[in-house]
């Protein structure tokens, strides 16, 4: 298969894959701090780079139900949150389109 072509984010604070430290998403796309995952906090961002996305399914979060599909690194493979496809309630739809990554999964890079 070879290897995966690997993101590097040129920018000082970096989200990373906590388990092989590919670049996952810049500071600068954090939309919020204020997020719960399924292993605590989360942060929800508008973009992320070298991640795999899994097939789409309907979830029932604390906020409703939604049709999101896991953010796998695309290096190691490992799940680092979930991207929101679908938001059944009004009040979610900012969600459309956006992803979460778990802090239990990410580590900070850079100067912080």
């Amino acid at each position: 298969m070879g290897r995966p072509f690997k993101q590097f984010i040129e920018a000082p604070r970096v989200y990373s894959c906590g388990n092989c430290r590919a670049h996952a998403a810049d500071h600068d796309d954090l939309i919020s701090k204020a997020f719960q995952g399924r292993h605590g906090r989360a942060y929800l961002f508008n973009s992320v780079v070298n991640v795999s996305i899994g097939p789409q399914e309907e979830r029932q979060l604390i906020t409703g139900l939604h049709t999101v599909a896991d953010v796998h690194c695309a290096c190691c493979d490992t799940v680092l949150g979930w991207k929101y496809f679908r938001a059944f309630e009004e009040s979610q739809k900012y969600k459309e389109g956006k992803y979460i990554m778990e802090k239990a999964k990410v580590v900070k890079d850079g100067v912080w």
